[in-house]
């Protein structure tokens, strides 16, 4: 909702369904046969969202056992024609970051979203580290969410260090990135 995005008309419409899932109360295996047989309940299903899996990894007894999960549900959602979207919460806002499991090598595409400190302000950047699908670009722009919109800014070329959290000023300019809608 606060991007102006009226999700409780989706749902009601049948466009959007939202289940909360607890990690406790459902096995990775139970919870990868519910989401496909949701898929196959609804042909007109193209997209899953996992936000976040954070509680997936808590709920495997293994990083190998958890890749392998993954690996077979991407893998069935992607044969049904499903693109998937995953979130994955890493330990640590500033500085050194650390994820539970890597499933980079699971992704087409992987988009870092990180939180850095700059004149007095605590920001948000956007990069993309990975994509199979294209050539991307290689900058860290700035990323706002406010008054219903997405923004992306010009690249934080006055900076180094943005993805570590602590970015040095290198630049001659104010220090402040300006952004302009998606």
């Amino acid at each position: 909702n606060n991007l102006g995005m009226n999700m409780d008309d989706q749902i009601a419409r049948g466009m959007l369904q939202v289940v909360q899932v607890d990690p406790a109360e459902m096995s990775p295996g139970e919870f990868s046969n519910s989401i496909l047989q949701m898929v196959d309940s609804d042909p007109s299903v193209r997209v899953v969202v996992i936000d976040s899996l954070n509680g997936f990894v808590h709920a495997m007894s293994g990083e190998r056992e958890t890749v392998l999960h993954l690996h077979e549900l991407l893998t069935c959602l992607n044969t049904r024609g499903v693109t998937t979207l995953l979130t994955l919460a890493q330990h640590g806002l500033i500085g050194a970051m650390e994820s539970q499991v890597d499933v980079s090598y699971l992704a087409d595409a992987i988009l870092l979203v990180r939180y850095f400190e700059a004149s007095g302000e605590v920001r948000k950047a956007i990069s993309v580290l990975k994509n199979r699908a294209s050539a991307h670009e290689h900058t860290i722009r700035q990323l706002n969410f406010a008054n219903g919109s997405i923004t992306v800014g010009e690249p934080l070329k006055e900076f180094q260090g943005v993805l570590t959290g602590v970015p040095t000023f290198i630049g001659g300019g104010t220090g402040v990135a300006t952004c302009k809608e998606a």
